[in-house]
């Protein structure tokens, strides 16, 4: 049974009987038991009633089994109900042998795969999501919006469903061309539909600085104006990133913030002069050219700098991680540029979190749990895998797959051309288990999409490049690879084109897929 929904799940299995038709009318009714329903699952039962409401033309009521909490009517519909339950892991009926492993030494320390895996039954009259998280519910009222949207009738069904990777990502460069806040929402929006869970900022490099810090209020007042060809520009404010955070939480996704080093640093010496031996404010920067601009390790003012910054956006920001880059330090000589790299991963595992970095980092010693990102397929596989068996846990984002910066075509008016061209069935025909040679698959934590901003200028510039590109690395990232064929993928990625039209997004019309005609 092939339903209308991405990422594709685990095991689906019809059931027979009539369908579920929300246009009868309904109402969401919250978890029972003896303990108090978590906010976190209220407001995503609210939040599902409003989307069921938009879909079905009809008010639907948040209830328990004594009152209403809210909705989009008073009374709401009483035809049928959306049910949400958090229930031990053994009723979620998981097949067995579904790797759900968590703890340390593993690719997934913090378990989160068995957080999100889910359960949703669904035949006349009733849809039931079950989960023994809020994640996991989350994900489970994801999969019902997106069958309400294709049908609206939903054939009766039970979908068990869990992610195959834990960190599900999308890297979005800020540094090159800002992104405003109201636009990362928005693609924090289509994350959440695509079961994504890890927003990745690239806030820092050449041309400009983007995240103001206390401890160097110098960054953004100086760095902070500046972008590639001089076009308008911007920084986020301590409010802007507390607003960020939790519009990024309310969807579940965790942001990630870089600050790039030890290259990609022009804009920081722009605005700090003393981290330059001449003692002197670099130009500022609004090309696209990489690996000019280095930190300094003999510099006095380089190791307060690295940890009075990575402190202040750890201390800034509630996830787990802190990426320091490390990638296209091309003037370093190996001795400093590792030395800048411990300097970094120091301030950042003594501010409590784990290290991301560049696959670069790769050839410094790495502590155990240290996330290494491979790009760069031309070279560096090896100290990758040896950084793997060593005990770190590697990001897969290849370039001819994942850069979503990358043209769809020779010709299209935005893009680079470096790696070639990632069309449609280049984001999604990939195994990230063959990704890396000698890489134990065992330590693949997860999978990320990226957008860098050298020619991406506006927010229709975002969408375009990242859908429906972005769908096929969700993905990947999401269902085992028996689940993800080509012909099964563009018959359900033409039906999800509908709601990024009714949300007025732009995205690419792919000549490898059919699309619907109002899609």
């Amino acid at each position: 049974m092939d339903l209308p929904v991405v990422p594709a799940p685990l095991l689906v299995t019809a059931t027979g009987g009539a369908p579920f038709d929300p246009r009868a009318g309904l109402r969401v009714v919250l978890p029972a038991g003896p303990e108090p329903v978590p906010d976190e699952v209220r407001a995503l039962a609210r939040r599902l009633a409003d989307d069921l409401a938009a879909l079905a033309g009809l008010p639907v009521a948040v209830s328990t089994t004594d009152s209403t909490i809210g909705g989009t009517g008073d009374a709401g519909g009483t035809g049928g109900t959306v049910e949400l339950r958090l229930v031990p892991p053994a009723e979620l009926g998981l097949p067995a042998g579904t790797p759900l492993d968590a703890g340390p030494g593993t690719a997934d320390p913090t378990g989160v795969r068995a957080a999100e895996a889910h359960r949703l039954d669904v035949r006349a009259g009733r849809a039931t999501l079950s989960a023994t998280t809020a994640a996991g519910l989350r994900h489970a009222a994801t999969t019902l919006r997106q069958l309400v949207a294709a049908g609206p009738a939903v054939p009766a069904c039970t979908i068990v469903d869990a992610p195959r990777y834990p960190w599900r990502g999308l890297a979005l460069d800020v540094a090159r061309h800002f992104v405003d806040v109201p636009t990362v929402e928005a693609v924090l929006d289509v994350m959440a539909t695509l079961k994504l869970r890890v927003l990745h900022l690239h806030l820092t490099d050449d041309q400009g600085w983007r995240l103001d810090v206390p401890s160097r209020p110098q960054l953004t007042a100086r760095s902070g104006h500046t972008a590639v060809d001089g076009d308008p520009a911007g920084f986020y404010t301590a409010a802007d990133w507390d607003r960020l955070l939790a519009a990024a939480a309310a969807r579940g996704v965790e942001l990630v913030p870089e600050i790039d080093v030890p290259g990609h640093v022009n804009a920081a010496q722009h605005a700090l002069p003393e981290l330059n031996p001449t003692g002197e404010a670099a130009a500022v920067h609004t090309g696209i050219e990489v690996g000019f601009s280095q930190l300094h390790a003999a510099l006095p003012a380089t190791g307060g700098f690295l940890r009075d910054v990575l402190s202040d956006v750890a201390a800034m920001t509630p996830g787990g991680y802190v990426h320091i880059g490390g990638d296209e330090a091309l003037t370093m000589q190996p001795g400093e540029y590792g030395e800048i790299v411990a300097l970094a991963a120091a301030a950042v595992r003594n501010a409590g979190k784990t290290v991301v970095g560049w696959q670069e980092i790769a050839k410094v010693p790495l502590e155990p749990g240290t996330v290494v990102q491979w790009w760069d397929e031309r070279e560096g596989a090896e100290h990758v895998a040896a950084a793997a068996r060593a005990g770190a846990l590697v990001l897969l984002s290849p370039a001819t797959h994942a850069y979503l910066d990358l043209k769809y075509h020779p010709g299209f008016p935005l893009g680079l051309e470096w790696a070639g061209h990632v069309e449609l069935r280049d984001a999604h025909g990939w195994e990230p288990a063959d990704a890396v040679p000698g890489l134990p698959a065992e330590r693949i934590t997860g999978v990320e999409a990226c957008l860098w901003t050298e020619t991406v200028r506006t927010p229709d510039d975002v969408f375009l490049m990242l859908l429906p590109r972005l769908a096929a690395v969700a993905e990947v990232a999401w269902s085992a690879p028996d689940r993800r064929g080509w012909d099964g993928f563009t018959a359900r990625v033409a039906t999800l084109a509908r709601g990024w039209d009714a949300a007025g997004l732009p995205w690419y019309r792919s000549p490898q897929v059919s699309w619907h005609d109002n899609a």
